[in-house]
């Protein structure tokens, strides 16, 4: 049977409507209603009856147009939707696997750190990918994926490997990729994106203070947008020129922390493994502090 989650669309209903469409009394309508808002979920409820927050990616109003995002798990509050998506992967859920939370309780960013998100106006999710690659080749996959979303949205830059900024230089999204390997090949990897769209921490900015688009749209053409440019990881070099062109590190003074230390000098460019160099020395990983241009 469905529930009310199942049956709330962007346009106001009634309790009375809902109730009868349910079943039930008008009562069970409102104390749904009321434990669903505890979960996360962004229902909202007035006088003229209950509707869903718009731009919300309910299954039922969330229309993938490829491959990516199917099959979907839309999920109120979670301690993760990595570790989520992980178990799953285990139990054995085809590439392009979507799961979806409203609030992440040990929601986490690269090196452990917490994301912060607000329901009804983050965007935080992570898709499944089988992607048959090298282990040698696995480094490249994030920097696609920082693409995906800056082509998706079409705002600002990226902060290598794959922070999109806004143009005036404060963080709008991050990605986390984390993978299992089997002998020398990835077995899944598992892509964990968090966007601004409607509000962000402090220090940090959110997209639609720059473009006007829904939390629905932006999955549907992130995903659309990554499936068109998976393939390009065969051949690196097609797509790290449009990473390059999309890039804020590239021509900056930078300071990069890395498991071996510091390095610090100018971003120089993108080698085709996804490593940085900066200051004539290679930098396959860490963390990237954009210093004051040189003047």
């Amino acid at each position: 049977m469905p529930g009310l989650l199942d049956l709330l669309t962007e346009s106001w209903q009634s309790g009375e409507a809902l109730a009868r469409a349910l079943g039930v009394s008008r009562a069970a309508v409102s104390k749904e209603a009321r434990r669903l808002r505890a979960e996360g979920y962004p229902v909202e409820v007035s006088r003229r009856g209950y509707r869903i927050l718009p731009g919300t990616p309910l299954p039922h109003l969330f229309h993938p147009r490829g491959r990516l995002g199917r099959p979907y798990r839309y999920l109120g509050r979670v301690g993760s939707t990595q570790d989520v998506l992980r178990a799953w992967a285990e139990e054995g859920a085809p590439e392009g696997a979507l799961v979806l939370a409203e609030v992440q309780e040990r929601g986490r960013g690269r090196r452990g750190r917490p994301w912060e998100s607000r329901p009804g106006e983050s965007l935080t999710f992570s898709l499944l990918l089988r992607p048959g690659l090298p282990l040698s080749a696995l480094g490249l996959l994030p920097l696609l994926t920082g693409l995906a979303l800056r082509e998706a949205v079409g705002v600002g830059g990226l902060k290598w490997p794959n922070d999109l900024l806004a143009p005036d230089g404060r963080k709008l999204a991050g990605v986390l990729l984390e993978a299992k390997a089997v002998g020398e090949e990835v077995a899944y990897a598992l892509l964990g994106v968090g966007v601004n769209v409607a509000w962000a921490p402090e220090g940090a900015a959110f997209l639609q203070a720059y473009a006007p688009l829904s939390r629905r749209e932006v999955l549907e053409a992130f995903l659309l947008r990554l499936e068109a440019l998976l393939p390009l990881l065969e051949t690196p070099q097609a797509f790290l020129a449009r990473y390059r062109k999309a890039s804020y590190t590239l021509g900056r003074p930078v300071r990069v922390r890395t498991a071996k230390g510091v390095v610090e000098g100018l971003a120089e460019d993108i080698l085709p493994d996804g490593s940085l160099l900066v200051g004539g020395v290679r930098v396959g990983a860490g963390e990237v502090e954009l210093l004051p241009p040189i003047e």
